[in-house]
């Protein structure tokens, strides 16, 4: 059983350009949007908030930015590895909508994050590095703490980017969290057992959503 009054629901880039078709899209990233919405329908959380990738044309970590790069690559960005991806959710365009299958009247908050053309950012609270070395925070811990939320339950995509980043953010931030797998998808599906360890290592834990629905 989740506490209600203080628990709340994550859903990190449910957005079109991650899903097939999309310029990023997250292979089955579409299979958890029935099962996302019918979580949502039942009322289980009183509070979810929804993170969505908003990128400047010009933004850092697409490939386009950086002559001669392709997506994939990784170059060396203020001291640290940042991967090259394709365009993809920029701001305004239909790629960086949330999908029509989970609509705004669920959520109380939406977050938009990547919007520093400078900095990436995979986490639904913090920024990635800057310049000064510093990961500059979105403003979404605040937000919960002012609703005295203490439980996170994090789903969306992808499981081994965003997804992950936000757990352990959270964890390091003071909430107890949960990942709901079945409600996520990788971008690597290799990658599953390393997301496992590196989360449950973090102090993350790992539920399907049966478990709070």
């Amino acid at each position: 059983m989740i506490d209600r009054m203080h628990a709340a629901l994550l859903v990190v880039d449910v957005q079109h350009d991650f899903l097939p078709g999309g310029a990023l899209a997250v292979g089955e990233g579409d299979r958890i949007l029935a099962p996302l919405r019918a979580l949502l329908e039942s009322r289980a959380f009183d509070i979810v908030v929804a993170t969505q990738d908003w990128h400047p044309p010009n933004h850092v970590s697409f490939a386009s930015h950086h002559v001669g790069r392709r997506p994939g690559e990784t170059i060396t960005l203020y001291g640290r590895d940042q991967m090259l991806w394709p365009d993809h959710c920029v701001a305004g365009t239909r790629g960086a909508d949330l999908h029509p299958e989970l609509p705004w009247r669920f959520f109380r908050a939406i977050v938009r994050k990547g919007t520093d053309p400078a900095v990436d950012s995979y986490s639904g609270f913090r920024n990635n590095w800057n310049v000064g070395g510093r990961r500059p925070p979105t403003g979404l811990a605040g937000y919960l703490r002012e609703l005295e939320i203490r439980d996170v339950y994090v789903c969306g995509l992808a499981r081994d980017v965003c997804v992950k980043w936000t757990a352990e953010d959270a964890v390091e931030l003071g909430f107890s969290t949960t990942v709901l797998w079945d409600l996520t998808r990788p971008v690597y599906p290799a990658s599953d057992s390393s997301v496992a360890a590196s989360l449950g290592a973090a102090g993350v834990r790992i539920a399907d959503a049966a478990a709070v629905a």
